[in-house]
């Protein structure tokens, strides 16, 4: 198959995962002799003759490979300066690293896409990477994308806000931070150098006088005209100069008005321009290391220790330090630190821009390549490099540093937590030590807006990309029963996993240690000729079967008993099941545990079992009450304000021409409520309990 990079849907799959990330186990080189046996060496020259027989017919040009198993699954994605000579390579009779014969084994086709350069197969492996998560790949543990400071360019007065994922609104974005309290705080300075407004349309259009926000002066008020078009575009277009990376210029600007300002007497205005000089130099100052020569550059450190590696990624934006990130990718110990970085870099840009200055801590292979391939990508020189002295060079020591913390933190967070599971198989007498844990609760209010959710635990913590929510469906529920919640919740869940990942029998089952995915080593003859990146998107990417050792379920006996007939109406009597009852007044640490063939019983009030185990319960519990009240909240807004009782038409119009939004409402005192014209105090009594009653679960 000949194309460029157009052949292939360049969409990637984004998954929002949260910023836990997990440490996989470093594979043993007992699991890579595994099955190295006579059948093995049959299956090895069989993949080698398939990979002969579509050598003869595979391109000589730059391009990408794919090696796929008898299931159609993609083993493997490589790039390659001359495909077919790369591919010739993996025929040769001896000689591999025991992970490339079993990639090698279980091949049972080859696809190839041609391009015209060696730059855009880099760019279109690293897209393909990311969709396809080929197991024989280092493994990206988090790809969460990061937020951004937006300026609007779709209203004559733009709005500054925080923006997380498609970059479809018209408007220049900035950034990216590592975290959105780093984007809050730049915003509130901006918003104190700039006066730019960070409210939404609604309520701008709604004003018809200023906010709290222009009286403690961090906005200028274009709502209500307090400042003329010009003068607010010029605002805009200082801010914009500002996060573009020319902040000095902008500062002598400001400094030139206020010396005028200063000469002409007018020494209100020049306080106001002094303020904003202020406002602007706290924005550089507090950020932490501010490099002076470094205005926009992005720094990554990778270091190793116990067979595991973290990635520490800095970002640095017009001069400032907007914030710092810990990667922990999964790959093979034998991988040195430079391949783990390489083949970090391409994957991680694949959907995010890229600055023009690129520090890192280790040489890599193709670092020309590299550099020239995100060049293409995003319009504009970029340069790769390993600083040899000064503020560079302390800017990756630091990076370093930071690496080396956020490695000793997580794998001592990594010990703790298979010690606890290793406890809690003790205690409750599991017949293995779980490797994962699901935990279900409801939420609901009188039993509208019923939510069920599940959250998922395991050696590495709480796994947040495998949470699932279930809206109730059954019309023939009672309000708020319970059972009923749980019934439904539960056989969704179940049959779906009975569908989409059958039981294995007991002798094809993982082993107690989860089990490594291959990862891909040299290549044939020589280095890697990549080192791809890829993303898990299940347990089963780590070996870990995606049924769970342990259900916990939020309640008492009756809960136990209506969790038993519902899996056992699915023909699962195996799944060890505990009902957790709160104790009285709700008390921690008084829990009764309930446990089929078992007299209910309870933990030593410091038994570090029963902690876990709250923790568990209580991040089920706060994912089901946050999930219950999304929906409650966009049910609110879909029915409008007239679902609340005594809130008719003319109410409604009254309380949000004063508050502008919903959302203000639904923030707004009780007192504030009460100043509405035509909301008496019962009235707004009322509305404040609407908003803010306390979701119910079970």
């Amino acid at each position: 198959m000949n194309g460029t990079r157009k052949d292939i849907d360049p969409a990637t799959e984004l998954l929002e995962e949260d910023e836990d990330q997990t440490l996989p186990e470093p594979e043993s080189a007992i699991d890579l002799a595994a099955g190295a046996g006579p059948d093995a060496t049959g299956q090895l020259a069989l993949g080698r003759a398939v990979i002969t027989d579509h050598a003869r017919h595979a391109p000589s040009s730059p391009g990408v490979y794919r090696m796929i198993d008898g299931n159609g699954e993609v083993l493997y994605v490589g790039k390659a300066k001359n495909i077919r000579k790369r591919i010739v390579a993996y025929t040769r009779p001896t000689g591999y690293d025991p992970r490339i014969e079993r990639m090698i084994a279980a091949t049972a086709s080859l696809e190839f896409v041609s391009t015209a350069t060696e730059t855009e197969a880099l760019l279109l492996e690293a897209n393909l990477i990311k969709r396809l998560r080929p197991r024989f790949n280092v493994l990206l543990r988090d790809d969460k994308s990061f937020p951004y400071i937006l300026i609007t360019a779709d209203h004559w007065a733009p709005q500054i806000l925080k923006h997380r994922g498609a970059h479809s609104r018209e408007g220049r974005y900035y950034g990216p931070f590592a975290s959105v309290w780093a984007v809050n705080r730049t915003i509130t300075a901006l918003q104190r150098a700039f006066l730019l407004r960070s409210c939404s349309d609604g309520f701008f259009e709604s004003r018809t006088r200023p906010c709290l926000l222009h009286q403690i002066k961090r906005c200028s008020g274009p709502c209500t005209r307090e400042i003329e078009f010009a003068e607010y575009s010029e605002l805009v277009r200082e801010a914009n100069a500002f996060l573009s990376g020319r902040s000095q210029a902008v500062k002598d600007e400001l400094a030139a008005e206020m010396e005028k300002a200063s000469a002409a007497l007018d020494f209100e205005r020049a306080a106001i321009y002094r303020d904003r000089l202020a406002a602007l130099s706290s924005v550089q100052s507090h950020q932490g290391i501010n490099p002076r020569g470094v205005e926009e550059a992005d720094v990554f450190a990778v270091h190793q220790d116990g067979g595991f590696s973290c990635v520490e990624v800095f970002f640095f934006r017009t001069g400032q330090n907007w914030g710092n990130r810990a990667y922990f990718p999964k790959a093979d110990r034998s991988l040195l630190a430079g391949e783990v970085l390489g083949a970090f870099l391409a994957q991680f840009y694949d959907d995010k821009p890229c600055p023009r200055c690129i520090f890192i801590s280790h040489e890599i292979e193709e670092r020309a390549l590299l550099a020239e391939a995100l060049g293409t990508k995003s319009g504009h020189k970029v340069e790769v490099s390993v600083p040899q002295r000064g503020e560079k060079k302390d800017l990756v020591a630091h990076a370093l540093a930071n690496a080396r913390e956020a490695l000793a933190r997580k794998l001592a967070e990594t010990s703790s937590q298979r010690k606890l599971l290793d406890a809690l198989g003790e205690t409750f007498a599991l017949p293995r030590v779980p490797r994962r844990i699901e935990v279900y609760d409801n939420s609901h209010i009188q039993g509208t807006n019923a939510v069920g959710a599940m959250i998922v635990a395991g050696a590495e913590g709480f796994q947040k990309n495998q949470y699932r929510k279930f809206n109730i469906r059954s019309a023939d529920l009672a309000p708020g029963d319970d059972f009923g919640m749980m019934r439904e919740v539960l056989s969704r869940r179940f049959k779906r996993l009975i569908e989409e990942a059958p039981r294995l029998p007991a002798a094809q089952e993982p082993q107690q240690e989860p089990r490594q995915e291959p990862q891909q080593q040299a290549a044939p003859g020589g280095s890697p000729d990549s080192v791809p990146v890829a993303m898990p998107e299940s347990p089963e990417d780590d070996g870990v079967s995606p049924w769970p050792d342990l259900v916990v379920i939020d309640g008492g006996r009756g809960q136990l008993s209506s969790a038993q007939e519902t899996l056992a109406a699915l023909g699962l009597t195996d799944v060890p099941l505990l009902a957790v009852a709160k104790g009285p007044d709700r008390d921690a640490g008084m829990e009764t545990f309930f446990m089929a063939g078992r007299e209910p019983f309870k933990l030593k009030p410091r038994d570090p079992v029963l902690y876990f185990v709250q923790r568990l319960r209580d991040e089920a519990h706060r994912f089901a009450v946050g999930s219950h009240r999304v929906r409650r909240r966009r049910d609110i807004r879909e029915a409008g304000l007239q679902e609340i009782p005594g809130i008719g038409p003319t109410r409604k119009r009254a309380l949000l021409h004063h508050f502008g939004t919903l959302k203000a409402i639904e923030r707004a005192a009780l007192a504030d409520l009460a100043k509405v014209p035509g909301i008496s105090a019962e009235t707004a009594r009322k509305i404040y309990d609407f908003f803010h009653e306390r979701a119910g679960t079970s």
